[in-house]
């Protein structure tokens, strides 16, 4: 029985390169396929601290937008006079209705303030690496294009993240939307009903990518190293547990079910090698296998964020955690949570 299982840990762990191919389908690079001028749109609440690094990062493009749009969304801190600073256009978002989220609601006041005709929405705690925007601008030929951040990993915590952002990543590229990123032509967003159609979602960007697709609207996506990148959560373990927890269950059940169903395969054979390796003869072989797994995870890791190695040597610590916060955030669906100050209710 014991050999069987330790066989069966091997080939879920050979079925995991099957994922792979959405892992590495990074950015071009090359000339901008479009020479229309680009409006960019930040939805932006409390962004202080993150706002300077990406206005900078926009303003050493090669590419350069035709206008920075910043949607101040309530913010109680400095947002709008370091916007100010940076050349953005600012505009204070109105009071929000009933049924709206606050992120829908910024963004598509943005989209009706902006000049177009390209709208590139984007998340005030991400950055464009040089020549970033031409390269994002060069995978563009038309619908809606979405570029996954790579994570720029930079303290201890933030490596918990690391199997939240593979599955974000797997479950949406290539012809999904991120969060983070939506780049479209005014026409097409206004043809799908914009942020206005999906105005009650926290995970909007799995809505609109459906809504793109059922007008018959070209979806494509790509990773984002080298060209986009972004911080997650940096102000410790409780505001990632809660960053996670308020969509992540839910954002699951939006996953291709071919690529789901590789993806729990492949987390049930890294369960497997660690507890063989500890509970079972053979230890020598169990040990090889929980060596080829952490091996495997630091590769694959390599194409989605600045992932330590120890923390592919200790995958079994971020994997549990995973467990416990997708079980939490699955418990919580629909339920209240705490999210930048405001009450929602979780996807």
């Amino acid at each position: 029985m014991e050999t069987g299982i330790l066989v069966a840990t091997v080939l879920l762990w050979a079925l995991g390169f099957l994922l792979l191919p959405r892992l590495r389908r990074p950015v071009a690079t090359g000339a901008p396929a479009t020479t229309q001028p680009v409006s960019v749109i930040v939805p932006a609440r409390n962004e202080e601290r993150n706002l300077p690094t990406l206005l900078r990062s926009l303003a050493g493009q090669s590419a350069r937008p035709r206008e920075i749009v910043v949607v101040d969304d309530g913010s109680t801190d400095r947002t709008a006079e370091i916007a100010r600073q940076w050349g953005a256009t600012v505009i204070a978002s109105q009071p929000l209705p009933d049924g709206w989220r606050g992120k829908t609601w910024a963004c598509h006041q943005g989209a009706q303030a902006a000049a177009g005709p390209l709208l590139l929405f984007v998340d005030a705690d991400t950055w464009f690496e040089p020549n970033g925007l031409s390269r994002v601008l060069s995978n563009y030929s038309g619908g809606a294009l979405s570029v996954g951040p790579f994570h720029a990993v930079q303290k201890p915590w933030e490596d918990f993240s690391l199997f939240f952002n593979f599955n974000m990543t797997v479950g949406t590229v290539p012809d999904g939307l991120f969060g983070q990123m939506l780049l479209a032509d005014l026409e097409s967003y206004r043809r799908v009903g914009g942020h206005e159609a999906v105005k009650g979602r926290i995970l909007e960007n799995f809505w609109l990518a459906g809504r793109f697709r059922a007008a018959g609207i070209a979806v494509r996506s790509a990773t984002g190293r080298g060209a986009f990148s972004f911080r997650m959560y940096p102000d410790g373990l409780g505001e990632l547990i809660e960053g996670w927890t308020k969509g992540f269950a839910s954002g699951a059940g939006q996953t291709p079910r071919g690529v789901l169903f590789l993806v729990v395969a492949w987390m049930i054979g890294l369960v497997f090698a660690p507890i063989g390796w500890a509970a079972m003869d053979h230890g020598l072989w169990w040990g090889s296998a929980y060596l080829a797994c952490a091996a495997q995870v630091a590769w694959f890791s390599r194409h989605i964020g600045s992932f330590r190695r120890l923390t592919a040597l200790l995958y079994p610590l971020p994997l549990l955690f995973f467990f416990v916060v997708f079980a939490r955030s699955a418990l919580r669906s629909g339920k209240q949570v705490s999210w930048k100050g405001r009450q929602i209710r979780a996807d």
